[in-house]
């Protein structure tokens, strides 16, 4: 086990009996439906969540490894609900590190609390990981900023009252800024959601923007100069992608242990077979290993640690883990033989889940390489 502090303990305690009462008995059927899960949105503003890795102005403890371990209490039954904290997390922490002060003192109230909802939105169809190649124009005028483009992969942009996102603001590769679009802009249309294989409660959709109008104090930080600090923020909350592997792994080795006491073959139960018991041990192990990555990446964020330094140590922390969580996914449908690739059986959602992680938020050839660029280059 890992010490946490007091604080990080009692979110642990609370999301886990809240966890355990209340949302694993609806983890199924949110993944069955692809629906929305509105009561479970309802839910963790009720129990006033949405701020713990930020600022105590806002409600928050922070603290991103209390964050961390609130996703990953909640990914360990239903990975839709964890979800449902992230999409909330990312346009924050974007406006803390980049909005004015009358930006923050207009949308981050409303994010804590839950009374507004946003997306966050970089992903086009020509470019994936190639952030800064996007093709996304924002035009300045005396009017304000005219910006037309397609996105796709906006995940929460159907419920949400605006999108974060990124445009071309220059002709170079680094011209890129963050603009705050309301999803009822006129030239805003919001497409269809995607049918995934996983994730399938919180909602993906592509964007298409016809000449969208927004007025100048739309734009995050200095035309040119808030990618870097949003990209930066991003690279803050990466734990916390990682502590959602690390839950959606524990509750696959949940699962798997409550099967093989439960089954038997050959006249002995499932937990006698030596070959079986190994294989809970090697997924244990490894699910130890992510979870101390994870809590010391968050835990160098809350202790102020910048830079390349942290943003190796992130980088670590998600790939790991969430290699980990398809590893652990995979062997924990193994156990479960037949039974494992049956709808009827919740293991089969934790192995669909599992895949999302390793290519979401900077898939994880591209945390390999943030990696091996700091190695050779040096992290100080």
């Amino acid at each position: 086990m890992h010490a946490l502090p007091s604080e990080a303990i009692e979110v642990q305690n609370l999301i886990r009996r809240v966890a355990s009462e209340r949302i694993a008995p609806r983890a199924a059927e949110i993944d069955k439906t692809g629906e929305y899960p509105q009561d479970m949105f309802d839910l963790l503003k009720e129990l006033g969540i949405f701020t713990l890795p930020f600022p105590n102005e806002y409600g928050g403890q922070d603290s991103l490894l209390a964050g961390c371990v609130a996703v990953e209490e909640l990914g360990r039954v239903c990975y839709n609900t964890g979800y449902l904290l992230v999409v909330q997390w990312t346009p924050f922490g974007a406006i803390m590190a980049a909005g004015t002060k009358v930006q923050k003192d207009r949308y981050l109230p409303g994010l804590a609390s839950g009374e507004l909802r946003a997306a966050f939105s970089i992903t086009e169809p020509q470019s994936g990981s190639d952030v800064a190649g996007i093709k996304t124009r924002a035009k300045k005028t005396e009017k304000g900023w005219h910006i037309s483009g397609a996105k796709i992969w906006c995940t929460n942009a159907l419920v949400s009252d605006f999108i974060v996102l990124a445009a071309k603001t220059g002709e170079s590769r680094g011209d890129v800024n963050f603009f705050i679009v309301p999803t009822d802009a006129k030239g805003l249309q919001i497409g269809p959601k995607e049918d995934k294989l996983g994730a399938r409660g919180v909602p993906s959709s592509p964007l298409y923007l016809d000449d969208v109008l927004l007025p100048e104090d739309a734009i995050l930080g200095d035309p040119g100069k808030g990618f870097r600090q949003v990209m930066g923020a991003l690279a803050l909350s990466r734990p916390i992608i990682g502590a959602r592997a690390v839950g959606l792994a524990q509750g696959a080795l949940d699962l798997a242990m409550q099967f093989m006491r439960e089954r038997r073959a050959f006249d002995q139960p499932l937990t006698d077979f030596q070959g079986l018991r190994w294989m809970l041990a090697d997924m244990e192990m490894q699910i130890e290993a992510a979870r101390g990555l994870v809590y010391k990446a968050a835990a160098m964020t809350d202790a102020g640690i910048r830079g390349k330094e942290l943003a190796h140590a992130a980088a670590i922390s998600k790939a790991f883990a969430s290699d980990m969580a398809m590893k652990v996914a995979t062997d924990a449908v193994q156990i479960f033989g037949a039974s494992g690739i049956s709808n009827d059986y919740p293991i089969n959602r934790y192995f669909r889940d599992a895949k999302v992680v390793q290519i979401i938020e900077g898939s994880n050839q591209i945390q390999r390489n943030i990696i091996a660029k700091n190695l050779i280059d040096g992290i100080d």
